[in-house]
């Protein structure tokens, strides 16, 4: 069954599912005619909102082109991609390595996000180029869907933006419903078995899917021939090196530069914990990749390699924050969460909460922006029919990152690492969607937290 209804949502995904930049313009549209419709503002108000918004993810775009360019150039250097290849010669078949792929990056996002987006990229593409070297048939889209479904277990994670950021001091909404430490969220009963149910169920979703007849299957080599090709480092000479060559094969340069980074690295973790955010992943990434690959001419080069997968990110961003600015500006995030808020009892409130949360996502695509405008909705009403606030706060996270399946927009990085399209992956990941849904209501309705 789970791999009739991936056929379905592939062929229906390969003949609907527009490039990421124009599902981007469509929800523009979308987004513009809804305020139009359902809000006060005007056509010329609904622009200003537009651009009010567009700017303001420019440096979330900035962070994710660094952990784009930064993972590649550290998963490139000789010492992690031995590590890599090492890891992804374990699987002997198809089965085990879109499992192990899935398995990974489930772990690694619920880690930190912006690690599970890196590492199920170079996981998908590493376990594709040795099967394609070992003779092992593999169908590529599927290993680049299980590296982003993994990507389902973030909000429920370390480095999840609701819980951890009402676990503040003074946050937004502290006079509303106090400070609420993780244990009651995170480290719940609740958060932890579906977290558990989520990172075995996930790659084993993705497992049952691959297509059992070669004629079926795509490989690496039929997305890009390059894709398995060594990168070939050009070595000059050290008897035909001027000082400017000398200067760029340095390891001396390379070496002080990178210890002085992760000697931060460690004060960091040694001072903070295991307090992950975007910022010292990516600082991380820099410097353990200027160290592993030795010379600074070489991280020069592994760098430009990886900057060409930022395209996409560059572009859509802006689009995506525009979206966001004329959902929160109009009001429109409000009447959408008030739809839900409407129908629901003391019973159904955490599931159309969870609901809601998914359908907001499509339009708002960041937990942190999504809570921000949606969280004082869902708070006041939880208030009114004395619903427990932990369940709320995880139902708001569970849904922001449930239609992530079918949102492309966190799937850019991995899109330019794996060279595949949303289309390509998007029919298996909305698969994992449905499935995803029975877990995620499930535990919303009999889970204490």
């Amino acid at each position: 069954m789970i791999r009739a209804m991936g056929r379905v949502f592939d062929k229906w995904a390969r003949k609907w599912m527009p490039d990421p930049m124009l599902f981007a313009i469509l929800l523009t549209f979308i987004t513009y005619l809804l305020g139009l419709i359902l809000t006060d503002s005007g056509p010329f108000q609904m622009i200003q909102h537009w651009y009010k918004g567009f700017w303001e993810l420019l440096s979330f775009a900035m962070q994710m082109c660094l952990i784009l360019v930064t993972g590649h150039a550290l998963a490139t250097s000789p010492l992690v991609r031995r590590w890599i290849e090492h890891l992804a010669e374990i699987p002997k078949h198809q089965a085990g390595a879109i499992f192990l792929v899935g398995f990974t990056a489930a772990i690694a996002s619920w880690i930190n996000w912006g690690l599970g987006i890196i590492v199920g990229a170079l996981m998908a593409r590493e376990v594709g180029r040795s099967g394609q070297l070992r003779g092992i048939p593999m169908h590529y889209p599927l290993l680049g869907a299980a590296g982003y479904a993994g990507f389902l277990t973030w909000h429920g994670g370390l480095s999840a933006s609701a819980p951890l950021l009402v676990a503040t001091d003074k946050h937004f909404l502290v006079n509303e419903i106090g400070v609420i430490p993780s244990r009651l969220t995170l480290f719940s009963t609740m958060n932890i078995v579906i977290s558990i149910v989520l990172i075995l169920l996930i790659p084993l979703v993705c497992m049952l899917m691959a297509p059992k007849n070669k004629e079926e299957m795509e490989t690496i080599v039929d997305v890009d021939p390059d894709l398995v090709k060594k990168e070939e480092v050009k070595v000059i000479p050290r008897e035909k090196m001027v000082v400017a060559d000398k200067i760029e094969n340095s390891v001396v340069i390379s070496g002080i530069i990178g210890i002085a980074g992760m000697i931060y690295v460690v004060w960091f973790f040694y001072t903070k914990g295991f307090a992950l955010d975007l910022n010292i992943v990516n600082f991380t990434f820099l410097f353990l990749g200027i160290l592993f690959q030795r010379t600074p001419i070489n991280y020069i080069r592994a760098v430009s390699e990886g900057a060409k997968a930022c395209a996409g990110i560059i572009v859509q961003f802006p689009f995506y924050a525009g979206i966001m600015g004329m959902m929160k500006y109009s009001g429109l995030v409000a009447i959408i969460a008030n739809w839900f808020v409407v129908i629901s009892t003391a019973t159904t409130y955490p599931v159309f909460t969870f609901l809601s949360a998914g359908l907001v996502n499509l339009f708002v695509p960041s937990g942190g922006g999504q809570w921000a405008v949606q969280g004082p909705i869902m708070v006041k009403a939880a208030q009114a029919m004395n619903f427990d606030m932990n369940k709320t706060i995880m139902a708001v996270a569970y849904g922001d990152e449930w239609t992530n399946m079918l949102q492309p927009f966190w799937a850019l990085a991995l899109l330019g690492i794996t060279r595949l399209k949303a289309r390509e992956i998007v029919g298996y990941t909305m698969v994992v969607l449905v499935v995803s849904a029975i877990v995620f209501i499930l535990g919303l309705l009999y889970l204490p937290v």
